[in-house]
């Protein structure tokens, strides 16, 4: 592949995002698209890393009042009943063996958010740095989402069955399911903690992004402060 700069291969109507400061840094204005490239992926391997260890440790959910799993929505009014008559207790297991389960799940996204940053084109590259705040969120979760439900859900499953009252829920709900009162990831305990713990991944990833996009500086790279800095 011809070894052309990125800001030409762009062409000035596009450069925006991440790529404004090089309109005006004229040292790099022979930054390549491989270098530009080899920067959103040490971009996107930091705050893929960072979000698995913030979260794939104890209380990286229960402790986090932004990726805190709630009991599915069709439970909280039998919760609140429970918890009048003194069954609290029950309801708080279940709330933290959910966000136990998403913690130990989440370890597992760690090779496949890899993969991708490794299989990530150029093109890609050029859509995350000319893109909105989310766009490297995005790319993340078009990879990966599906595939790491596969991943998720068996961990949780396992972590969540041996709490009694998330059996009682999925019959419950299993059966509000066949007359269309529980639609979507509410029909289990386990599918419910699987979507809201990779919505807490893809959170996660997205402050890291945002992060980066505010203060590229702070990353401490000389590569990402040549690609996504404003020569300081």
């Amino acid at each position: 592949m011809q070894r052309r700069t990125w800001i030409g291969a762009l062409g000035a109507g596009t450069v925006s995002g991440w790529l404004a400061p090089w309109a005006t840094a004229p040292a790099r204005a022979q930054l390549t698209e491989s270098d530009a490239a080899l920067g959103v992926r040490q971009a996107l391997e930091r705050g893929a890393a960072s979000a698995v260890a913030s979260l794939g440790r104890r209380d990286g959910f229960l402790a986090n009042p932004k990726v805190r799993i709630p009991l599915p929505g069709a439970l909280e009014q039998a919760a609140r009943l429970m918890r009048a008559t003194g069954q609290g207790a029950k309801v708080d297991e279940l709330v933290t063996a959910m966000n136990r389960a998403a913690e130990q799940a989440v370890p597992e996204a760690r090779d496949l958010l890899v993969n991708a940053v490794k299989a990530m084109s150029i093109e890609d590259a050029r859509r995350i740095v000319t893109g909105g705040d989310d766009a490297a969120t995005q790319f993340f979760a078009a990879k990966t989402r599906e595939p790491l439900t596969g991943r998720f859900l068996p961990i949780v499953t396992r972590a969540t069955e041996r709490v009694g009252l998330a059996e009682r829920y999925n019959a419950v709900a299993s059966r509000a399911a066949g007359i269309g009162l529980v639609k979507g990831d509410a029909v289990s305990v386990e599918r419910h903690v699987t979507a809201k713990a990779l919505d807490g991944l893809y959170l996660m990833i997205a402050e890291e992004e945002r992060r980066l996009r505010q203060d590229p500086v702070s990353a401490g790279s000389a590569l990402l402060r040549r690609v996504f800095g404003s020569g300081r």
